[in-house]
């Protein structure tokens, strides 16, 4: 076990360099996994390891799914980190943490005084509420888990920027002709194993870019203010920490000289009770220990239960969240969309039929592995019991018909894992065509676009031949596109490729859609 002394340890100057070195190893690896997650990288089974480490999401997902995942075991091994190094994930190798102490904000946030501890009972308000509705099948607020935030972040805002600001300057670089060589050289080796081929489109990008940004400027209220006062997976392990066998202690060496209380990022060591420390709060940064002059701060075995707090949940606060949960699912249920499904609210293949709301995580996994950025977070379409959830925008992108990596990277199986063979056969909608916007109907002129795409063996889109009148009384032949129902799978291509501006001429629908 580490000590208190100063520079004390056995590799590269002690225990808290051995932290931070763990700490950015773990936080390339989830990087290097996320961009290697898309179709044609690495085993799904392998890029979405870290989502089923996070024990929040794999129990939520059980209590909603009333299923266990044998996947989902995983996760034991950061409830057992927790039962015996407490909140040692937080401090060594959460990546929304890691952030969060890249960006620390401390030379902005000056001296200014923190929030009352009392406001620490908010994580565990979110955590009970987040289980309370898993109970009731509702998955909604796990959008608020650190690790499908990071995840979506990345690929919703901060992957397509970093993609278009390497094409932008790909575009400038190239009007130089000696550098043309190795710009193409540069292609080769990052696209598609890095970026795309195609540059990426989300809907609301900035959206999820300003909810990210926004955890990151809470650090000019108090450092970490993520994890002390809103984070539900910290709440969980929180929790566990209670029991923890590794904790923090203070000896009689100190001297009360209030360096560890000062360099705590949560705020946790109290100087009033001999600048003990709550586990439940302690990341197990070790920075307290790095600054004891005295050796006093010592992380040892200890058997005891740690101390209740008044910001810890007790019976009220579950009742509490219990309620908040009702309350809430019983609105979103009460939604127009809950009635009504949007026609345009088109699944992933299998979702549908899989309980999708039960089960999705909202990881976004499915929107970084989708290659044809089809699989888009859906927003006011599925009412606020589906926010988050996957939907596919064919204007945007399509159902690749080679594909189907978004069953096989979900890591808890709301998108079912299908063969190619079974992917093919799902029917996720029916295209439509509007004979007011299509180029034959309107302009009376050949256009051939939507059976050319259309992927299945026995073409869903078929063009007839013939003879009308245009608004000049000649006499012209065309060739319509008319979609045989019983062979569409909605696809989608036909939508995204159709030349029409704007609004496709040609869309696909929900399955019994009337449109």
């Amino acid at each position: 076990m580490p000590s208190g002394k100063p520079n004390a340890g056995w590799l590269w100057g002690g225990w808290p360099r051995l932290r931070k070195t763990v700490q950015w190893v773990a936080f390339f690896l989830f990087v290097v996994l996320f961009v290697w997650s898309r179709r044609g990288g690495w085993d799904p089974d392998l890029v979405n390891i870290p989502m089923r480490l996070d024990p929040l999401a794999m129990l939520a997902n059980a209590l909603a799914s009333r299923t266990f995942l044998a996947s989902s075991a995983l996760a034991l091994t950061t409830l057992a980190l927790a039962l015996l190094f407490g909140r040692a994930w937080c401090g060594w190798l959460c990546p929304l943490g890691k952030t969060l102490d890249l960006f620390s904000l401390r030379r902005w946030r000056g001296k200014r005084p923190t929030p009352p501890d009392a406001w620490r009972a908010g994580k565990y308000a979110i955590l009970l509420t987040i289980l309370a509705a898993a109970l009731f099948a509702n998955l909604t607020l796990m959008f608020l888990d650190p690790l499908t935030l990071v995840f979506r972040t990345l690929t919703v805002s901060v992957w397509p920027s970093v993609d278009q600001l390497v094409t932008s300057m790909e575009a400038a670089l190239y009007q130089a002709s000696f550098l043309r060589p190795a710009l193409s050289a540069f292609e080769s080796l990052v696209r598609p194993k890095i970026l795309p081929p195609d540059a990426a489109f989300y809907r609301f990008a900035w959206l999820y870019a300003a909810i990210f940004a926004g955890i990151v400027l809470l650090n000019l209220v108090a450092q970490r203010f993520w994890c002390r006062y809103l984070c539900p997976l910290g709440a969980l392990l929180g929790l566990l920490s209670k029991v923890a066998i590794v904790r923090r202690q203070v000896t009689g060496k100190c001297d009360q000289c209030n360096a560890c209380a000062q360099v705590c990022p949560t705020g946790t060591i109290q100087p009033a009770k001999g600048y003990a420390s709550d586990p439940s709060e302690c990341t197990m940064c070790l920075e307290c220990m790095k600054v004891c002059q005295q050796s006093a701060v010592a992380f040892m075995p200890q058997r005891s239960l740690a101390q209740w707090n008044r910001y810890d949940p007790g019976r009220r606060q579950a009742v509490a969240g219990f309620g908040v949960a009702v309350a809430g699912i019983t609105l979103f249920r009460s939604d127009f969309n809950a009635r009504r499904e949007s026609p345009w609210l088109i699944r992933p293949p299998g979702a549908r039929e899989n309980d999708l709301l039960s089960k999705c995580i909202r990881c976004g996994e499915c929107f970084r592995a989708c290659p044809t950025s089809a699989i888009q977070p859906a927003i006011w379409e599925a009412g606020m019991e589906g926010l988050w959830t996957p939907t596919l925008a064919m204007r945007l992108g399509y159902c690749d018909y080679s594909c189907n990596a978004c069953g096989l990277v979900c890591p808890v199986q709301a998108i079912p894992r299908l063969s190619l063979e079974e992917k093919r056969e799902k029917v996720i909608g029916f295209a439509y065509i509007d004979e007011n916007r299509c180029i034959p109907w309107t302009d009376y002129r050949d256009c051939i676009v939507c059976e050319e795409m259309c992927p299945v063996p026995e073409k869903a889109v078929v063009l007839e031949r013939v003879e009308v009148r245009n608004p000049d009384g000649k006499l012209v032949s065309l060739q319509l596109p008319r979609v045989v129902r019983e062979r569409c799978i909605g696809c989608g291509i036909c939508e995204y490729q159709c030349p029409v501006n704007g609004e496709a001429a040609i869309g696909v629908y929900v399955p019994g859609a009337v449109v």
